[in-house]
């Protein structure tokens, strides 16, 4: 047997022991919860994730795993790596947790040929937070008559200069979705990398680009003052924030469905009645409707899991990705 699928399967069953731990005893797992605890998030403060990482930290107070709320410690740089990796040499104690998007964990290693962590073995899953629904959006480069994907498509091959897409990142999942929308109907969208999602839709609004794939929330506030529209979303349902606008399932591409999560992480070795504790801790936290509204705020759905769950979606995630990236064509280096 392949020794990764045996480090997957006692990960899986040290997620099952700390899961089963904390079904018996979730809020007494821990003898004496941590007097302080720290996330590590790998993005700027302000952004999306980082309302789930404060909002979801101030509830962890008082709770079983922490006496205070959390402190989180932005580390933004090389796509969110910068915090896995502080976290991979961190105390394995529960006092250090890192919150990421999944694409750091199941995309990346089909993205980097060299990464400074194994994504499988160094370290433990300990909750999913929250979930983002992608969306595609066009501005007044695009003619008011397109009101679909597949109005969309035909338009870019009719004016292939102007068929481009922005991306918050490239490597980013917005990137992928957007490739792959153009590979699998023979139009070629160019793509344009942005850092981060602001700049990509200001030049959507201003006319400087024709259409950005990114998440719903950085579309909410532009699309209901009528300066751009959306025309799919990347959710298996409809995005709350966006009831009106369809899936991408809907208009006719099921394989652009994705839901991206936001997920804490622990290092690896750190003891299942702690992993138990901090589980217990983000899921009542998740469920507050004070967390629940603010990251609503930000287009985000609060949402939590078990370990296992959250493993078994990392392994899901990373599967599905693999030969998806391969036909697209993108390494980091390319």
């Amino acid at each position: 047997m392949h020794a990764r699928t045996l480090n997957r399967r006692h990960f899986i069953n040290t997620l099952g022991a700390a899961a089963a731990l904390g079904a018996l005893s979730p809020l007494s797992a821990l003898a004496q919860a941590l007097e302080q605890v720290k996330i590590f998030y790998g993005f700027p403060a302000g952004s999306a994730g980082d309302s789930v990482a404060r909002r979801v930290g101030e509830k962890m107070a008082g709770s079983a795993f922490a006496k205070n709320s959390a402190v989180v410690e932005n580390k933004p740089g090389a796509g969110g790596r910068i915090a896995i990796e502080s976290l991979k040499s961190a105390a394995a104690d529960g006092s250090v947790l890192a919150l990421t998007p999944f694409s750091v964990m199941s995309i990346y290693p089909h993205v980097y040929s060299k990464l400074n962590y194994d994504a499988f073995k160094d370290f433990v899953p300990v909750s999913i937070a929250a979930i983002m629904h992608h969306g595609l959006a066009v501005g007044p480069i695009v003619p008011a008559s397109v009101k679909t994907v597949k109005d969309f498509l035909a338009w870019a091959k009719a004016n292939p200069k102007d068929a481009s897409y922005g991306s918050p990142a490239a490597g980013s999942t917005p990137h992928f979705l957007g490739a792959l929308l153009g590979i699998n109907n023979n139009v070629d969208l160019k793509h344009i990398p942005y850092r981060g999602s602001v700049p990509g839709v200001t030049d959507v609004v201003g006319g400087q680009i024709a259409a950005m794939v990114t998440p719903c929330g950085d579309f909410i506030a532009n699309h209901k003052a009528g300066k751009l529209r959306v025309l799919a979303t990347s959710g298996s349902k409809r995005s709350p924030f966006f009831p009106d606008v369809p899936t991408f399932a809907e208009s006719g591409f099921p394989e652009l469905v994705a839901e991206e999560w936001f997920g804490f992480y622990a290092p690896a070795k750190t003891p299942a009645s702690v992993l138990a504790a901090a589980n217990a801790a983000i899921n009542i936290a998740v469920k507050d409707k004070v967390v629940i509204d603010s990251l609503a705020v930000v287009g985000l759905i609060a949402q939590g899991s078990t370990a296992e769950e959250m493993a078994k979606s990392q392994q899901a995630e990373y599967d599905r990705w693999g030969p998806l990236i391969k036909k697209i064509g993108f390494t980091a280096e390319s």
